[in-house]
């Protein structure tokens, strides 16, 4: 896999990317594959240093380099969709209000603290309507319009206010940048995010309206996350090129707000824990489909596992999060790769 450029120093890193890139031991990389195996459900595991691949573990689904429904992982492409809408011009800040954006897709009759939601409060989930995820989802994509019936849900917090997991919430930020650009999503997906990282996006489901699905079935092989998270751990510069905002990672990796269900924080399009002492950051999909950064180690890690229902929940998530700590529990300098 090529290599991604990095220009000056990593924020968020005091030290020398190559001081900390720690290759994992045999014996890391070994006990990771008994591990793996052990969980019937998951497809693959890959786990790159320093922009580098060194362990690829396929045991099902499509494969490493064949695209996939990754889920709600979508919610994280869809972040790095909009930091390099911003980039590009095509937006003009992430305090821009909502309603701007959407003009007549806006229904009458709604709340008018609707025009309080920014493009902000979308991506770190704090719009403060209620919910179309969970028990809502059925009704929300069954109904005519997914974003006016995302638009005309209740108010239980105000914009701005605590994380409202919600698929609704991503779905609305596409809208945006659809009615922004005047292309659609896979648009701006392939020209802002495919091309300049060499990946493919394939074609992913829309609403009734044709508007792409904003945070679920997208299509990305596991090595085109890596690229994603390459590009996230590399300040979003790739081969001397800008593509995300200056500090937007930064900002895409500071709270705002905490999953009620495991205490992570929650940035933009990205959850923020500690996995074996060390600051992670990681995007997630219903059945375990996951992307990891972990800056000091110069690591990305990338698992995709069955997508079908039912989702084992949030203790395969955990499960994964313990794969992770266990590599970089047992990683270090001087290793040679398996």
């Amino acid at each position: 896999m090529r290599a991604i450029a990095l220009l000056g120093a990593m924020m968020l890193i005091s030290l020398s990317s190559e001081a900390l890139a720690e290759t994992p031991s045999r014996q890391a990389l070994h006990a990771l594959d008994e591990q793996a195996g052990a969980l019937s459900r998951l497809h693959t595991v890959l786990v790159a240093v320093n922009g580098e691949i060194v362990h690829e573990i396929h045991q099902g689904g499509p494969g490493v380099a064949v695209p996939a429904n990754v889920k709600s992982l979508s919610k994280t492409v869809l972040a790095a969709i909009t930091g390099a809408a911003l980039e590009a011009g095509v937006v003009e800040t992430l305090d821009q209000p909502l309603v701007e954006l959407l003009g007549s897709r806006v229904p009458e009759g709604v709340d008018p603290q609707v025009e309080d939601i920014t493009l902000e409060h979308l991506l770190a989930m704090q719009s403060g309507l209620e919910r179309t995820s969970g028990a809502h989802y059925s009704a929300w994509v069954a109904s005519p319009d997914w974003v006016a019936y995302a638009l005309s849900q209740p108010f239980v917090d105000e914009p701005g206010g605590r994380m409202l997991y919600s698929t609704g919430s991503s779905h609305l930020l596409s809208a945006a940048l659809t009615e922004a650009s005047g292309e659609s999503t896979h648009a701006l997906a392939q020209r802002l995010l495919a091309v300049p990282l060499d990946i493919a996006i394939p074609s992913w489901p829309r609403d009734p309206q044709g508007i792409y699905f904003g945070g679920n079935d997208m299509q990305l092989s596991p090595r085109a996350l890596v690229d994603i998270g390459e590009l996230y751990r590399h300040d979003g510069v790739v081969n001397g090129e800008r593509i995300l905002p200056e500090g937007y990672v930064e900002d895409s990796w500071t709270p705002r707000g905490r999953s009620p269900w495991t205490g992570d924080g929650y940035g933009l399009g990205w959850f923020v824990t500690t996995l074996a002492g060390v600051p992670a950051y990681y995007g997630r999909g219903y059945g375990g489909q996951a992307l990891y950064v972990i800056p000091e180690r110069a690591m990305t890690v990338v698992i995709t596992s069955d997508p079908n229902p039912p989702s084992p929940g949030g203790q395969f998530q955990q499960q994964l999060n313990r794969l992770v700590a266990n590599v970089l529990m047992h990683s270090g300098q001087g290793n040679t790769p398996k």
